[in-house]
């Protein structure tokens, strides 16, 4: 049964963003579980003209099914904003801290969360010498799905130091965030609303855990619920609730994690929260929330319930969340 009345939703998606693909895997989900529970769905593969194609629309409500810059990083969301629709996920301030590692860290690690040291570094700098001792991990400043993520070991992988000649995100990106790397284990959780659903645990079957064994099945078993110590688990959603509230994320959120369970807890690290989760058949926020006896079509709907709710917009007929 539906939880709300009839509507018209606009599911953006596609974008340019190196996320393309995924959103455009998310956004025809969401779309389909939409229309099966009897809403009438309007699919926008977002370019530029996307503010008249929503104003032309007249939707309801967006559901915004975007990934990576510029769809989750508050350009959109500030767009929509003007246009005064009702959207779904988190608003244009939370975007703009959480797609940026470095700002996430001084929301987060101020109240207690912890996070892996690290800091900006120039690619031009990397040719000259390491920023710190090696192993180190070298990423986006502000990309998700693992996109542009290098180990770089003491074995020198990509030459000592770098190359300029090897293939890596110092290539695509002017600077980078570079954190000390953190061995062993990969886990995620999410928070649907105001609640933090399970933990998971992320066993890629070779390398770690980048774009490709996110998205290719068969490449990453995931392991729901994590089979790991009750206090790790609790660390988990307490971590991944907290980062939800003090970001300001709306709707559904994800935080990864590394734990170095050779450490215990103090081995437990924040890596980013992610306030736009994919919803494709892979997706860890739809594996947890059906493990939590949340299908699909409903998750979808509580997320679109949770936006109406924040913008003064559910219908009165909406059956309480």
């Amino acid at each position: 049964m539906s939880r709300l009345p009839k509507l018209h939703v606009a599911v953006l998606m596609g974008g340019w963003a190196s996320e393309r693909p995924v959103s455009l895997m998310s956004g025809e989900g969401v779309a389909k579980a939409l229309e099966e529970r009897g809403h009438r769905v309007t699919r926008i593969d977002m370019d530029r003209e996307v503010a008249l194609r929503l104003h032309e629309s007249k939707p309801d409500v967006v559901f915004n099914a975007l990934h990576g810059v510029p769809g989750e990083d508050g350009t959109v969301q500030g767009m929509m904003d003007l246009i005064g629709v009702p959207y779904t996920h988190s608003g244009l301030a939370t975007s703009v801290i959480a797609i940026d590692k470095e700002l996430t860290k001084h929301a987060l690690v101020p109240h207690g969360i912890p996070m892996p040291g690290g800091r900006i570094v120039r690619s031009e700098e990397l040719y000259d010498g390491d920023p710190l001792a090696r192993p180190y991990v070298l990423k986006p400043v502000n990309e998700g799905s693992s996109v542009g993520v290098a180990i770089v070991t003491a074995e020198g992988n990509y030459g000592n130091p770098i190359s300029r000649d090897a293939k890596g995100p110092w290539q695509q990106f002017e600077s980078l965030m570079c954190e000390p790397y953190i061995r062993g284990r990969e886990l995620t959780a999410a928070v649907l609303g105001d609640r933090a659903l399970m933990v998971t645990e992320l066993v890629p079957k070779s390398g770690f855990y980048d774009f490709d064994a996110k998205y290719t099945d068969g490449m990453t078993e995931h392991v729901c619920p994590a089979q790991i110590p009750a206090e790790i688990t609790r660390l988990c959603l307490e971590y991944a609730l907290q980062a939800h509230r003090l970001l300001g994320c709306r709707g559904c959120s994800r935080s990864d994690f590394r734990w170095d369970d050779e450490r215990g807890e103090d081995g437990l690290f924040l890596l980013e929260t992610n306030t736009q989760p994919g919803m494709t058949p892979l997706s860890l926020v739809p594996e947890q929330a059906r493990h939590c006896g949340i299908e699909y079509g409903e998750l979808v709907e509580i997320i679109i319930e949770d936006a109406l709710h924040h913008f003064g917009k559910l219908p009165a007929t909406a059956e309480a969340g």
